[in-house]
């Protein structure tokens, strides 16, 4: 990423005791401003993508206080011209 402020997008997959905490994602990422997706994975993580200003995505990549989190994994981070995504998904998974 630039730095410079602008919008940026960014994959992640998060892991320790975090079933659940995609609600978390979805709020805080509401309350910043950002846009994405979330949902858990049956191998136990959480999964998605969000995308904004690059500032409040740095923030938001501080996670839960609540999650006991053991790695974060951010991939595919990068400057983006505008928003791709529309709104924030809590996509729900039925095993």
């Amino acid at each position: 990423m630039s730095g410079g402020g602008g919008l940026c997008s960014v994959d992640f997959e998060i892991f320790g005791h975090v079933q659940g905490r995609y609600s978390y994602t979805e709020r805080e990422g509401l309350k910043l401003g950002l846009v994405g997706w979330v949902k858990n994975t049956n191998k136990g993580t959480v999964v998605g993508q969000v995308q904004g200003p690059e500032d409040q995505v740095r923030e938001i990549k501080e996670g839960s206080p609540s999650s006991r989190i053991t790695r974060a994994v951010f991939t595919n981070e990068h400057d983006i011209p505008r928003l791709e995504i529309s709104g924030f998904v809590v996509i729900k998974c039925k095993w």
